[in-house]
């Protein structure tokens, strides 16, 4: 009570960085599990390239048929597909699906993937209600072209977010661009949307058709452990067999999932700085608040000694002390810790802090605390009972 100011510093210290680390590790343990979530893609034997032609006469439509029966002919490729936005990039199409026709009903946002008859093979998806397109389904769009095709697959959440129920899906009509009807025939078990940070990243529909574009995309799926060796395999053997036409981008969906969770991943390490800068700097703060409170008592402390007190009970004494002024900060960063939470999940549509972070919390800083103020209460406790005898 005689360094009022000294313990409320340190008092209020505490309530701040519980406030920000516990808030901090919401968001980091948040980030983690979003770039945990699986995309829905055999990744590690997945890469893409890009195919542009640049000639006034470049035959589109003959090139990508040619191009990817050349690309499933060779050993090791499981199989391919043209594909018009690879997940989880970052860019692609969306549109909406609704059950009822008309420009006011509200839709359900998804992403758009064009595919044909391989693409539940290339993608590595699962089949779990319904059936997959035949070869006679799949159409060629050509270029600005508006329409869409009759029929549709879609993901799994998806089917339960407009419908409640996979197995109501299949054969359901839906309708896209306001009043084009297509008809439901499979549901397929997951496929993320290009977006990492789209509240529908789970929203995806496979449209039955090939793209007569002159710059178009190739996704390849390989055997396991044979990615890296045919990657170069197959951009040499595009690039040889037509001229008039450009490889490039070719890449890999891991690498792709690594650019598109940067800024998480980035974050991630910037918080868990804070959080360990933070708390070296509280423990600092009380060993320097225990330091002084020894140095300044050290007469009385040797009246104590002289008196019969035990080295324990000095060291009990100051342990106390900083627990007393811990408790008082923590208490404080609880109501802290939860209005900080309140605030940015309103601001930044966050997930709700755990309550169970809170008592972790108060446990691992009171430890931190009792660690912190040994060193002090050690030096205090090694004071000689012939010190109360000096002036001081």
């Amino acid at each position: 009570m005689r360094n009022k100011v000294g313990a409320l510093l340190i008092a209020i210290q505490i309530a701040v960085t519980m406030t920000i680390v516990l808030n901090s590790i919401s968001i980091v343990v948040e980030r983690d599990k979003m770039m945990q979530r699986a995309s829905g893609l055999d990744e590690q034997n997945t890469f893409y390239l890009t195919s542009t032609g640049y000639t006034s006469d470049f035959n589109a439509q003959n090139t990508v048929t040619e191009d990817l029966l050349a690309i499933r002919a060779i050993p090791g490729v499981v199989d391919a597909i043209q594909l018009n936005a690879i997940p989880i990039s970052g860019g692609g199409w969306s549109m909406s699906l609704a059950t009822e026709a008309g420009p006011d009903v509200e839709g359900t946002g998804t992403a758009v993937y064009m595919v044909d008859e391989h693409g539940l093979e290339t993608l590595d998806l699962d089949l779990i209600a319904g059936r997959n397109f035949t070869a006679n389904e799949i159409r060629w769009r050509q270029a600005a072209q508006p329409d869409w095709p009759e029929t549709v697959i879609i993901t799994e959440a998806l089917a339960l977010t407009i419908f409640d129920n996979v197995d109501a899906a299949v054969g359901q009509t839906v309708y896209i661009g306001n009043d084009e009807p297509m008809t439901i025939i499979g549901v397929i078990d997951q496929l993320q949307a290009p977006w990492v940070g789209w509240n529908n990243l789970e929203h995806s529909m496979l449209s039955p058709e090939n793209m007569a574009f002159n710059s178009t995309r190739y996704l390849i799926r390989t055997e396991d452990g044979e990615r890296d060796r045919l990657m170069p395999i197959v951009e040499e053997m595009l690039a040889a067999r037509t001229s008039g036409r450009i490889i490039r981008n070719m890449d890999t969906l891991t690498a792709t999932r690594d650019r598109s969770y940067r800024q998480h991943n980035a974050m991630i390490k910037i918080l868990l700085t804070v959080i360990v800068c933070l708390t070296l700097i509280t423990a600092l703060g009380i060993v320097g608040l225990a330091s002084f409170s020894v140095q300044k008592r050290i007469k009385q402390i040797g009246t104590k000694r002289a008196l019969g007190a035990s080295q324990a009970s000095v060291m009990r004494y100051f342990m106390l002390e900083n627990g007393m002024i811990s408790t008082v900060g923590l208490v404080l960063g609880t109501g802290l810790t939860i209005g900080l939470n309140m605030l940015l999940v309103n601001w930044f549509n966050l997930t709700p802090l755990d309550w169970m972070y809170i008592p972790i919390g108060v446990i691992s800083l009171l430890i931190v605390g009792q660690i912190a103020v040994l060193g002090p209460a050690r030096r205090a406790a090694n004071i000689a009972p012939a010190t109360a005898t000096r002036t001081l």
